[in-house]
């Protein structure tokens, strides 16, 4: 796992492990699991919202100015570099 950092968030510090510029692990938020930064928005409802059809941009503008386009990619794109990791290997048939 990566570094643990601390910022200071108007007078508040957050504690979080980077997975990618936009998505951290943060000690204390939602259990751990994965979020968009700075939020309590968890990728994997990000991704349940993309997966019943909305369309990036309608997820974005659902948020309201608190994730970007580019949050959202990158939590797709985490998720299934994650999922190809899990696979197992497959034997030569």
């Amino acid at each position: 796992m990566k570094q643990l950092i601390t910022e200071n968030i108007g007078k508040e510090p957050y504690q979080y492990y980077p997975l990618g510029k936009y998505v951290a692990r943060a000690p204390g938020v939602c259990g751990g699991r994965p979020t968009l930064k700075y939020t309590r928005i968890e990728i994997t409802g990000t991704l349940d919202r993309l997966a019943a059809g909305e369309t990036i941009d309608a997820i974005v503008a659902g948020y309201r100015g608190k994730v970007s386009r580019e949050a959202v990619i990158e939590a797709i794109q985490l998720i299934s570099r994650q999922f190809l990791k899990a696979l197992p290997k497959l034997e030569p048939a």
